[in-house]
């Protein structure tokens, strides 16, 4: 999924298209491990950690600054538009069959 512009995250960074960062599925956002915090969180120990996404061949590393409210699947990631253009047009839309992994 493309993200929508500029804003400030979840993780309380200001977050722009131009940068290779994503959101990362509410439900991941709001269980990982040793979060104790209220939404919005900033302190959350998943926010600056990098993921290394791929899809058909195509590779792109980002790191976590924010909360997908929208995202359905525990580990659906939003991706800000220079991001996503690394995988595929923007055209796509989204993406399915992407695999990740923390990096």
């Amino acid at each position: 999924q493309v993200g929508d512009g500029r804003g400030i995250g979840s993780c309380g960074t200001v977050v722009n298209d131009s940068d290779y960062s994503a959101a990362v599925a509410h439900a991941l956002f709001d269980t990982y491990p040793f979060s104790r915090c209220a939404k919005p969180c900033n302190s959350n120990p998943i926010c600056g950690r990098n993921l290394r996404l791929t899809y058909q061949g195509k590779s792109v590393t980002v790191m976590v600054v924010d909360r997908c409210a929208d995202c359905e699947g525990m580990y659906n990631v939003d991706l800000t538009s220079t991001a996503f253009q690394q995988l595929a047009p923007l055209s796509v839309g989204r993406l399915y069959g992407v695999q990740w992994d923390w990096v």
